[in-house]
């Protein structure tokens, strides 16, 4: 939408459109609404999750300038290792988390660590056949998606959900249910900016019979459920839970369909990019995807999966080729300085990705800063080298103008995970008294407006 446009007419910021379903449903932010809504630009989330930890070299290998952590300091200010030097450019918009853990990872299966990286999960179902509790990801949503198109977008490399301890997700629903994510280009495309101006009533009604369909199998099913057994029921638990996503989905497109997506050129993605291809190609077209959906205000919370844990999924070949002589499992238990020294060469493929999209993030401009500006990005892994549950790799990037101070590499002893994830959710002005097993906030880090 150009400034020529909006300065053509002004709406009020209390605009409503009446939903197909009869619901008063809020506008987007739109320039047209005028300054007083712009100065408040959207606030975003996305979570990015690398399995089996980061390399953190042994000091008798000398080659501590390969440390995922930072290891030095300079004038100080944190050296960036060699892993991580691609983020250098970024030192303004990035700090590092030392110390953090999940006390429930350290009770755990060390392979759970991804399934309860957003959650903190309990080791014992919060209720009746749920296992894990809700992650940030959608409780953000929760907060924002009245606003948008999309409550939340969730990624993963190999898509679907995969199994407790072996999950292809990190999302889980407000149940603790896994959230089913999507991994290919054309179908993430798709989902979020296919839209046939040229038939929006046939769109209608197709939205309409898959809505019935989905509640028709849903009675069905509540009906059958009552006689299964318990790990029938833990499946169709998940099926249930995807067809939860896919109908919340449906009805979040049917309200927003008779309003335009804003103009962007999609002529740099290649939807045609798999997780069988070349990765760097592959992350690419993921993270612009991501950065596409961000700016068009689609929706403001996505999480993605980059890798999965103990050796599963496609992924756990990226390692070969790129020119490395192990998988990616393999590197994370090498115990040798050649091995070692591969899996920080990974580590510093993945640095490279995120700089390119924290890059794309900075490229794009909101109403005041820029998109990374007013955007969290959340990256990190489940456990620490070779599956260690403590001191687990945590990096933030973005939010500078949400009241981080960044350029620090923060550590204080040892501190719980969810107290980072309830300081995120304040940066995030969602007041909650507490996250999973919160003890308060890190008010003294990079959240300095927090104290």
């Amino acid at each position: 939408m150009t400034n020529s446009y909006a300065n053509s007419i002004r709406l009020d910021r209390r605009a409503v459109l009446k939903g197909i379903a009869g619901t008063a449903l809020a506008l987007p932010t739109l320039e047209a609404m005028g300054k007083s809504v712009t100065d408040h630009p959207p606030k975003r989330f996305c979570a990015l999750y690398t399995a089996n930890g980061m390399s953190l070299p042994k000091p008798e290998h000398q080659i501590d300038d390969w440390s995922w952590f930072p290891t030095a300091e300079a004038d100080g200010k944190f050296v960036f290792g060699n892993s991580t030097k691609p983020l250098e450019a970024f030192r303004d918009h990035v700090s590092f988390f030392g110390g953090l853990y999940h006390e429930n990872g350290t009770k755990a299966d060390p392979h759970v660590c991804s399934d309860m990286w957003l959650t903190g999960a309990p080791l014992h179902s919060p209720k009746p056949g749920t296992y894990n509790s809700v992650g940030i990801d959608q409780l953000i949503a929760q907060h924002t998606k009245q606003h948008c198109r999309q409550p939340s977008l969730v990624l993963s490399i190999d898509a679907g959900v995969g199994f407790l301890s072996r999950t292809g997700t990190i999302s889980y629903d407000l149940q603790g249910r896994p959230i089913p994510a999507e991994s290919h280009p054309r179908r993430v495309f798709d989902r979020l900016f296919r839209v046939d101006r040229n038939s929006l009533e046939t769109q209608r009604q197709a939205l309409r019979s898959r809505i019935k369909l989905v509640d028709a199998v849903l009675e069905s099913a509540n009906s059958f459920q009552k006689q299964l057994g318990y790990s029938d029921r833990d499946r169709m638990d998940q099926y249930l839970a995807s067809l939860n996503e896919i109908e919340s989905r449906l009805i979040a497109s049917e309200k927003w369909i008779d309003i335009p997506l804003k103009p962007q050129d999609h002529s740099s993605l290649n939807l045609d990019a798999t997780p069988e291809g070349e990765p760097a190609e592959y992350y690419r077209n993921m993270f612009d995807l991501i950065a596409l959906a961000f700016d068009a205000d689609i929706t403001r919370s996505v999480a993605f999966m980059l890798n999965r844990e103990d050796g599963m999924g496609i992924s756990d070949t990226f390692p070969l080729k790129l020119g490395l002589t192990r998988t990616h499992h393999n590197l994370s238990h090498a115990g040798d300085k050649v091995g070692q020294l591969e899996f920080a060469k990974y580590d510093l493929f993945l640095s490279q990705q995120l700089a390119n999209f924290l890059g794309k993030l900075q490229s794009y401009q909101d109403p005041e800063g820029t998109l990374l500006d007013n955007t969290l990005v959340l990256f990190g892994s489940g456990a620490s080298t070779t599956h260690w549950p403590k001191n687990l790799p945590t990096l933030l990037a973005g939010g500078n103008r949400m009241g981080l101070v960044h350029g620090q590499y923060w550590r204080s002893g040892e501190n719980r995970m969810s107290n980072l994830f309830l300081s995120i959710l304040r940066s995030m002005g969602i007041e909650q008294d507490q996250f999973s097993d919160s003890t308060g906030t890190l008010a003294e880090s990079v959240f300095k407006k927090l104290g």
